[in-house]
């Protein structure tokens, strides 16, 4: 069972091409229709499309969502050193960002949890583009926020036909590494 909560605010932001839109549609839909309670999602994408910014936001509450957008993010996954730099300064002061090592040279924190996501992905399921689930798993494991059954059932509905298996097993190294993290005492670089 996930952790209760009023409002929980997510900003997941990169690039064009990450699947960083999908991840937000994911995790808002593992809360809503699994976990049942309350999400709205919203994304933004530049023109680019394609290696242009990209950002998704899930804002998650036992209660009522008033305003669909992240205020202030309680958490931050960043999967470009431009994201990163853009939205850092609109995390909660006491807020987790978590940040792919591999792709993140300068992290504005040094209560950042920096974890090698792409390398996960690549090295669980063959496929680099599968970090978005990993960084799914990751932030469900960190925050408690989704249950690890509902995010689990969602990434089966959402995800491409003939790429379940793949994205489960992405989603469970995620989860994995997010224990693994609280077990050494959290942040700092992996």
């Amino acid at each position: 069972m996930s952790q209760p909560v009023d409002r929980f605010e997510v900003r997941l932001a990169g690039s064009g091409g990450q699947g960083l839109i999908l991840a937000g549609l994911i995790l808002a839909e593992a809360v809503a229709i699994f976990d049942d309670r309350n999400a709205t999602q919203t994304q933004s994408y530049g023109p680019e499309a394609r290696g242009g910014a990209s950002r998704s936001e899930i804002v998650i509450s036992d209660g009522e969502i008033h305003y669909p957008k992240v205020i202030s993010a309680d958490v931050l996954l960043a999967m470009s050193q431009e994201a990163c730099d853009k939205y850092f300064y609109g995390l909660k002061p006491d807020g987790l960002l978590v940040v792919d090592s591999g792709l993140i040279e300068r992290v504005p924190s040094s209560r950042a949890v920096e974890a090698p996501i792409t390398r996960i992905a690549q090295e669980t399921t063959g496929r680099a583009i599968s970090a978005n689930i990993v960084a799914l798993g990751l932030i469900g494991g960190l925050t408690g926020v989704v249950s690890r059954q509902a995010l689990q059932r969602a990434v089966t509905a959402r995800v491409p036909e003939g790429t379940v298996d793949m994205n489960l097993k992405a989603m469970v190294a995620g989860w994995e590494k997010a224990l693994e993290i609280i077990e050494r005492g959290g942040v700092g670089p992996d």
